[in-house]
């Protein structure tokens, strides 16, 4: 079944809503709103690169109240361990029963604050729960819920002491972006705003989860045609062929591409998918999935270089399928 016009409509004004909505937070950053809204409506989890201070946790904070979800903020030090993010078993004497204790990675949104500052072993708690919403816990495994979306942080800036992310975990993450400093205008507003020490705990809801869950169900019935298939493979391809990169686009990496692009798409009020979409979102969705050639990173070139390049290279379909 695919997506109806008025479907789109609703959704393009909704989508709107909570993107205003979490602004009344975060406060000049539409775009990067509109990027963490693709992704969790697509059901994908969110890497910022940032310095402190840039508002990382009022944009998870009013996300959660927008969706009327909850929120938990993860600090990942070198000490902490997998079981201070998954939860732990305690024998419970009174009933002589094992009692699962969850952790904080069982809420809608989940900051994970400068991720890579943990130990790789606690890195990896992190995984499963963002490939399959659920955690294992002695054989036993515990949904996490829907919706669920890590908002994991990781400061550009200071690298002392930390741990580099691996593949396969960066791979899991639908898109990468960053907030940035306001410019002058936003910031203007935000000293304006300087009595209100958290702003995301004033904001109302605008939408309930279940609503969310049935929200990201539908737009799975985006139209994407046969030959934006192809288009998206064979710039997947080029990432890997690219005589810059030692990997490139895996196949996770092309479907995260569809999904987010058919959000994008929706949230425009189409019902179809359109080679814009993809080239729109290629830098964000793609980039953290490059590993580039270190001889090429020693030369300044970049992922986002790559892209460019190989966007420019692949023509985009002119027609639909027959």
């Amino acid at each position: 079944m695919t997506l109806t016009q008025e479907q789109a409509t609703w959704f393009a004004e909704t989508f709107q809503r909570l993107s205003d909505n979490v602004g009344q937070a975060v406060i000049g950053k539409q775009g990067v709103i509109r990027l963490v809204l693709t992704a969790m409506l697509a059901e994908g989890h969110v890497l910022l690169e940032d310095a402190p201070g840039t508002g990382k946790t009022q944009l998870a904070k009013a996300l959660a109240a927008t969706v009327q979800g909850t929120h938990a903020r993860i600090q990942f030090t070198p000490d902490l361990l997998p079981s201070d993010v998954t939860g732990i078993t305690i024998y419970d004497q009174a009933t002589h029963k094992f009692e699962f204790h969850k952790g904080p990675v069982f809420a809608s949104i989940v900051l994970a604050d400068e991720i890579n500052r943990a130990s790789p072993k606690t890195q990896s708690a992190l995984l499963e729960v963002m490939e399959e919403g659920r955690v294992t816990i002695d054989g036993t495994s515990h949904d996490a819920g829907r919706p669920f979306m890590v908002i994991a942080t990781q400061n550009p800036i200071e690298q002392a002491g930390t741990y580099k992310l691996p593949e396969a975990q960066l791979d899991r993450f639908l898109i990468k972006t960053s907030i940035g400093y306001p410019d002058l205008a936003s910031a203007e507003q935000i000293l304006a705003g300087s009595a209100t020490r958290d702003r995301a705990a004033a904001i109302p809801p605008v939408i309930a989860t279940n609503t969310i869950v049935e929200i990201s169900e539908l737009l799975t019935e985006v139209h994407t045609d046969p030959t934006l298939l192809r288009y998206t493979a064979q710039l997947a391809e080029e990432t890997r062929r690219d005589q810059h990169t030692r990997l490139g686009v895996s196949v996770r990496g092309s479907l995260a591409m569809i999904r987010a692009a058919k959000v994008w798409a929706a949230s425009e009020g189409r019902t179809y998918v359109l080679p814009d979409d993809i080239k729109q979102l290629a830098i964000p969705v793609w980039q953290h999935r490059l590993v580039m050639d270190p001889d090429a990173e020693f030369a300044g070139v970049t992922a986002e270089n790559v892209i460019a390049r190989v966007l420019a290279d692949v023509a985009p379909p002119q027609s639909r399928a027959a």
